[in-house]
């Protein structure tokens, strides 16, 4: 049977609100892309370095996830971090050495890491590995 607009949105909140709860009022998100694309470029041990970084830091409060392809296969490995606003910041190029940096300064201070991350410029991926 079919849902309503009303019963998707309701439903869609409810999560929203359990993984708030889970990861707490200040705490985030992190999601890795974990398709084919992003496992090719090294995306598994960049999720593992992750989830054993944020359980060795005690981020209790941090939710380690995976999603499938993000879209922006030239950038793989690509992390996502969501902060409690949903507010999103996302890092590229990731490896396990880069997951230390992330994990301790934007996950434990709260600084992103401008160097690890994506940049839109009209319209257009900006990539930070290419030198200009």
């Amino acid at each position: 049977m079919a849902k309503s607009l009303a019963e998707l949105k309701a439903i869609r909140e409810k999560k929203l609100n359990e993984i708030n709860l889970r990861h707490g009022k200040n705490g985030y998100r992190v999601v890795v892309g974990m398709a084919t694309c992003g496992i090719a470029a090294g995306a598994r041990p960049v999720m593992v370095k992750l989830m054993e970084e944020v359980e060795a830091k005690g981020l209790s409060d941090v939710t380690v996830a995976q999603t499938g392809c993000i879209g922006s296969c030239r950038l793989e490995p690509i992390v996502e971090v969501y902060d409690a606003n949903n507010e999103k910041v996302t890092y590229v190029h990731m490896t396990p050495e880069k997951v230390t940096k992330v994990v301790d300064e934007h996950l434990a201070q709260g600084k992103v890491v401008d160097e690890y991350t994506m940049t839109i410029v009209d319209g257009k991926v900006i990539d930070p590995t290419v030198k200009g």
